[in-house]
């Protein structure tokens, strides 16, 4: 068998890296964070694994491999891996869905409980030195809506169904058979308004394409009641971030739990630091201490699914994005 090419984009020195030495014995692997790094290697290449690359090095690394049979996104979310040339492309890609879902539903879960509970209250109290008695909300019983159910929706919905919640789930494809192991109810995309006012909970999992971009706005916080609570830890922009800003700052709803933002790093001075009813998190939600040794194992069992020819798991329908 013909030795591949692996073209890695990431920045060298990375620990993880050092797990793709074994991999010598049937690739040359070639690691760096410019298109000059793979000037020589690129028209060999058979595989890209974009590690922490930018879109712009990935397009031109691309663009520079003629023989290519394998495009692997560390990340879950393709919106900052896909751009023309690849979609129309019959390359694969494949990408990190499920090494983070886990985490990102117990913190969908944490921040249920954190609302519910009034957990900011108490560690104000304390940290003033105040002691007052206040009621607090069961979840048992609440109803948990999830707009985007794919493999972190479930994760989601798993975690909250245990602790007594109702889901109700939102997807682009609704199944003939709506029987699900979690949620009581599916609904297309085009229904979410009339679903919104029966959740204590909107919990954002879409991928961010086209369609989802501003999936959440003006129309649908009217929707919501006045007591609910969002959260995101799908991509920023699903959520108009003006509108979540007026309905939380106007308290038309009760809060927001962010991981995900238009602009990240969040800027210095941006409303979401100031609001005492947004708990926010700096994208890393899903950053356990083997976070990134998961996403490596990952590619290193995709990679011997490829050499042994077997079906890739987690292909991206490039035109759908996700």
């Amino acid at each position: 068998m013909s030795k591949d090419v692996i073209l890695v984009l990431a920045t060298p020195g990375a620990p993880q890296l050092t797990w793709l030495e074994p991999l010598r014995r049937q690739a040359e692997i070639v690691v760096g964070n410019s298109a000059e790094d793979f000037s020589k290697a690129a028209c060999g290449a058979t595989v890209i694994f974009n590690w922490s690359g930018s879109l712009p090095l990935l397009r031109k690394v691309f663009l520079m491999s003629p023989k290519l049979r394998w495009v692997h996104s560390f990340a879950a979310g393709v919106d900052r891996t896909l751009f023309p040339e690849l979609v129309a492309s019959p390359v694969p890609l494949t990408n990190g869905t499920g090494v983070f879902s886990a985490s990102l539903g117990e913190f969908t879960l944490g921040a249920i409980l954190y609302f519910a509970k009034d957990f900011r209250r108490m560690v104000r109290n304390q940290m003033a030195g105040v002691w007052e008695q206040f009621d607090i909300i069961p979840i048992e019983g609440q109803t948990v809506g999830i707009v985007g159910y794919g493999d972190i929706g479930r994760a989601v919905a798993s975690r909250v169904k245990a602790m007594g919640m109702r889901v109700l789930a939102v997807r682009r494809h609704v199944p003939r058979d709506s029987r699900d192991d979690y949620a009581e109810e599916i609904f297309a995309p085009e229904q979410l308004v009339a679903v919104l006012p029966r959740c204590d909970y909107i919990a954002v999992t879409a991928p961010l394409t086209p369609e989802t971009r501003g999936m959440l706005g003006e129309r649908e916080f009217a929707a919501m009641r006045k007591t609910a609570v969002v959260i995101n830890v799908g991509r920023g922009p699903v959520i108009d971030e003006r509108a979540l800003i007026a309905a939380l700052s106007e308290r038309r709803i009760k809060g927001a739990a962010l991981d995900v933002f238009d602009e990240e790093p969040l800027p210095a001075g941006h409303p979401f630091y100031r609001l005492e009813n947004v708990l926010l998190s700096p994208h890393c939600a899903d950053h356990t201490p083997d976070w990134m040794d998961n996403a490596m194992k990952f590619f290193l069992d995709q990679y011997a699914r490829f050499r042994k020819g077997e079906p890739l798991l987690n292909i991206v329908d490039k035109r759908l994005g996700y």
